[in-house]
């Protein structure tokens, strides 16, 4: 028996479609990408809202999430395959929901990073058992559409957040950043209750690497620690390089340890495979480069051009809404060509569009000829490269290895965005940012992707003969 076929009885009558199975799955998966950058756009009402904290301490909202989360995906991914994934994923989005509530009722800066630290174990136990449930609905002939679609429905939420963020803050305060989670939450609940069936037996038991975890948490967050607090009087020189060394040595001893241990966090026999070990270092290259682009953007806007924050969220809008589209014209393609050519020409796309935002808008308002062709080129970009990316980190792995497989790019992503955010909040989050403290975020934008492009052309997923 297939370790990733959906159970179900004989039965005369035709399968039942996969796609109720699909969306379900996909609403928590939005929310739960919708939430790591919508607050891109809340930063500055969060800051306005607890002004005796600094900007590099209230980077610790996104980045507490954001390094939790990433360490958590990957005993997630083997948590679904071993323990259900309908389980799994039930029990993420209960606790995802309690902890939204939680987030916006936080009276202080310190209640509001525990709530995020809850909020992201939620979101990492259903984000790869969402995945497994949805490839274990599909056939095989269409799981690279399906992966590519639900790939898509992450990217567009990511790329949303912000413009989305804003409006919502403006109009209602930073609570309801959180607070918009508890309707859509509550609806992939009720329909999951009834809809989704265990892919898997639940009886096998993995052990949770806690020191890899400790390990992997100390590390990440340890460097992210020494980059946004580099230019802080709060901070001695010496300290910070004590911050970085122990973040550098932790990452030494995961590895060793992941050697090391007969269950470690990250089975590094997965890098084994050529296309998934180029697949996941230019998800990491990938990811600085995307979290840079969206947290400058609203620095650029309001900064430099002195956009209200609703109006800095509707300029943000047109890019992204060229994600979804773009991914599944590139998911069906995919399926027949292979990811190769989508992801490196992506990257080209959107390193084009980091050129363009260096070379071209000035410090006076011009949005239709300085900054819209930049952001429609961004969102081709993104919507070619970011669900390729989850596509073809799964596309050779054996089934058993979907869940743990999908976790660790996913988390890889997720130390990217970490690196993105604290390299933007230390170039531009120590005062009021002038156009020309841009230029390092996009030359830096810039190189990032064209790295992509180079480490993906060793990615080959082309379809195998018969």
């Amino acid at each position: 028996m297939h370790a990733c076929t959906t159970s179900a009885a004989p039965s005369a009558q035709p399968a039942a479609s996969p796609w109720p199975v699909f969306w379900v799955a996909s609403i928590a998966v939005f929310l739960v990408s919708l939430d790591s950058t919508m607050l891109y756009a809340a930063f500055g009402a969060l800051r306005a809202g607890f002004p005796d904290a600094s900007a590099a301490d209230m980077s610790w909202v996104l980045n507490a999430y954001t390094v939790v989360f990433a360490a958590m995906l990957i005993p997630s991914g083997g948590l679904a395959d071993t323990h259900g994934r309908k389980r799994m994923f039930m029990g993420g989005v209960v606790l995802f929901l309690a902890a939204s509530a939680a987030c916006g009722l936080a009276g202080s800066e310190d209640w509001l990073i525990a709530a995020r630290v809850l909020q992201a174990v939620g979101a990492a136990l259903l984000t790869p058992a969402s995945l497994s449930i949805v490839l274990a609905a599909f056939p095989a002939s269409q799981r690279a559409v399906a992966v590519s679609l639900w790939g898509a429905v992450g990217g567009l939420a990511a790329a949303v957040g912000p413009s989305l963020g804003a409006f919502v803050v403006d109009v209602a305060g930073w609570p309801w950043a959180f607070y918009i989670n508890l309707p859509l939450g509550a609806l992939s609940l009720w329909f999951g209750a009834g809809l989704l069936k265990e892919s898997v037996r639940p009886d096998a038991r993995r052990r949770v690497d806690g020191v890899g975890m400790a390990l992997l948490i100390v590390g990440v967050g340890a460097l992210a620690l020494a980059i946004v607090q580099s230019e802080s009087p709060a901070w001695a020189r010496g300290e910070l390089i004590v911050a970085a060394a122990v973040g550098i040595a932790s990452l030494v001893a995961f590895v060793l340890w992941a050697r090391a241990t007969p269950h470690p966090l990250v089975d590094l026999a997965l890098f084994r495979h050529r296309t998934y070990r180029y697949v996941n270092l230019a998800t990491l290259s990938f990811g600085i480069a995307f979290a840079m682009m969206f947290f400058a953007f609203f620095f650029y806007m309001t900064g430099v051009w002195h956009y209200s924050l609703p109006r800095a969220g509707l300029a943000v809008t047109p890019g992204p809404l060229l994600v979804m589209p773009t991914a599944i014209l590139t998911g069906r393609l995919a399926a027949r060509m292979g990811h190769r050519p989508f992801l490196v020409g992506g990257s080209l796309v959107y390193a084009a569009s980091g050129l363009w935002f260096l070379l071209v808008p000035g410090a006076e308002p011009a949005y239709l000829s300085q900054w819209l062709p930049g952001l429609l080129l961004s969102g081709i970009g993104v919507g070619m490269v970011l669900p390729s990316l989850s596509g073809a980190a799964v596309n050779r792995l054996p089934a058993q290895h979907y869940a743990v497989g999908s976790a660790v790019n996913q988390a890889t992503r997720q130390i990217g965005g970490v690196l993105g955010v604290a390299v933007t909040v230390l170039l531009l989050g120590q005062g009021v940012a002038r156009h020309e403290d841009f230029s390092p975020i996009y030359a830096g934008h810039v190189g990032l992707a064209l790295l992509t492009a180079l480490l993906c052309l060793a990615v080959d997923t082309r379809p195998r003969a018969a």
